[in-house]
C-alpha cells in the first residue's frame, strides 16, 4: 500500500466497513475474539514459525554435525534452538512496538508454542524416516533435499493447524495487535 494510499484511507470514515474488511484481513480473528481466517493469515503466521524453526534447526545440525554428535543430541539441539529463533522473531518485533520484556515473553510463549512444537515433531519425524538423511553429511544433497522437504511437509501439516487456532482468537492472533 503506497503512503498516499495509506494516508487518504486512514483519513475517510470507518463507520460503513466491518472491522473484518480493514486492509483485507480478518481483525476480529487477530484480535482476540473468534472469526472466520484466511488461508493467507494462516499461511503467514506458519511462515514466521517456519523461518525461526529452519534457522534454528539448520544451526543446529550444523553445530552437531561440526561436534560429531549422533541422532538424538543433535535434534534436541536443533530443537532447542528452533525454539529459540522461533520465539526471537516475535519477541524482536514487539519489543521494538514498545512491549515489555515479560509482556512479550508472555505473548510470544502464547503466540508460537503449538505451531513449533507441531512443526519440530513433523519436520523430525520427516528426517527420522528418510533413510540415511540424520547420518548425511551437511555436504550431501541428501541432507539438505530431506531438511527440504521436512520443512515443507511441516509447513503444510502446521497450516491448517494455525488456521484453525487464529481462528480461536489463539496463536498469532495474540500478537497481530502490535504489528501496527
Amino acid at each position: 500500500m503506497t503512503e498516499q494510499h495509506h494516508h487518504d484511507h486512514a483519513g475517510h470514515d470507518h463507520a460503513g466497513h466491518r472491522a473484518a474488511e480493514h486492509h483485507g484481513h480478518q481483525h476480529s480473528a487477530h484480535a482476540g475474539g473468534p472469526g472466520k481466517v484466511s488461508w493467507r493469515t494462516a499461511a503467514s503466521a506458519t511462515l514466521h514459525c517456519l523461518t525461526g524453526c529452519a534457522i534454528g534447526e539448520v544451526l543446529g545440525l550444523v553445530i552437531a554435525t561440526a561436534l560429531g554428535w549422533t541422532t538424538a543430541p543433535s535434534i534436541a539441539l536443533a530443537v532447542v534452538l528452533a525454539f529459540f529463533f522461533g520465539y526471537l522473531l516475535t519477541l524482536l518485533p514487539l519489543r521494538k512496538a514498545g512491549v515489555s520484556w515479560g509482556t512479550a515473553i508472555k505473548l510470544a510463549l502464547a503466540a508460537d508454542t503449538v505451531s513449533i512444537i507441531v512443526m519440530e515433531i513433523v519436520d523430525n519425524g520427516v528426517m527420522l524416516v528418510i533413510p540415511g538423511a540424520m547420518d548425511a553429511g551437511l555436504t550431501s544433497g541428501l541432507f539438505w533435499g530431506a531438511l527440504a522437504v521436512a520443512l515443507g511437509v511441516a509447513f503444510v501439516v502446521t497450516t491448517p493447524i494455525n488456521k484453525w487456532i487464529i481462528g480461536r482468537g489463539k496463536g498469532h492472533a495474540v500478537v497481530h495487535a502490535y504489528h501496527h
